[in-house]
């Protein structure tokens, strides 16, 4: 490791980031968990009295990319959150992107102007891929049973049509599944960006 620039700043541990699916280890024989504590039982060896913090980080179902970076994308590597800023700012991406760590939502590099409830609304069901939430879940979660401006299960389509028009060309990621609720599709064109956000991760 090498020493940092400022001679006022000495070195007080590392982070080893490891990229392995949560399958493959199983293919391995080896499931993540029982790795962690293998690589935990091994550092006491080598270096008694030494600390250590371990997170498995997780990742929605189907999320492309690098099993690495999405690692150190889950648990806030500050080197890679820097670096994707920076080709945020300088390379927006095509299609959608929905940003958790800085509330918003991007179409096309242009800002889409949701108000903080829509995007409150948007994120909460992207948090959910895949499924099936009900209209009731999202009152439920979303706003106060003393709010007086809170919907009825008629008016929250009214707010989810409201958010799909701003959404446009991209409205269909929000799906009505009949009789039943609402739920978040992603595809080819969608970008999610966590960021800074809550890390979604399980400490071990």
């Amino acid at each position: 490791m090498d020493k940092p620039a400022d001679p006022n700043r000495r070195a007080r541990g590392f982070a080893l980031y490891v990229g392995l699916d949560e399958q493959k280890a199983q293919e391995l024989g080896l499931p993540l968990k029982d790795l962690v504590s293998h690589l935990k039982a091994e550092l006491e060896k080598v270096a008694p009295g030494a600390s250590s913090h371990a997170s498995i980080a997780l990742a929605p179902e189907g999320t492309a990319g690098d099993d690495l970076e999405i690692v150190r994308l889950a648990l806030h590597d500050p080197g890679k959150l820097a670096a994707l800023k920076k080709k945020q700012d300088t390379e927006p991406a095509p299609g959608v992107t929905i940003d958790i760590s800085r509330k918003r939502v991007v179409i096309g590099g242009e800002p889409v102007g949701l108000t903080y409830r829509e995007f409150e609304l948007i994120q909460f069901l992207v948090l959910r891929e895949g499924q099936t939430v009900p209209r009731e879940a999202i009152i439920d979660h979303l706003w106060d049973p003393e709010d007086s401006e809170a919907p009825n299960l008629r008016t929250i389509d009214v707010h989810i049509r409201r958010m799909r028009q701003k959404l446009e060309p991209y409205s269909e990621i929000v799906r009505t599944v009949r009789g039943a609720g609402y739920r978040f599709d992603r595809h080819a064109d969608v970008t999610i960006v966590f960021g800074q956000a809550p890390s979604p991760d399980v400490v071990v």
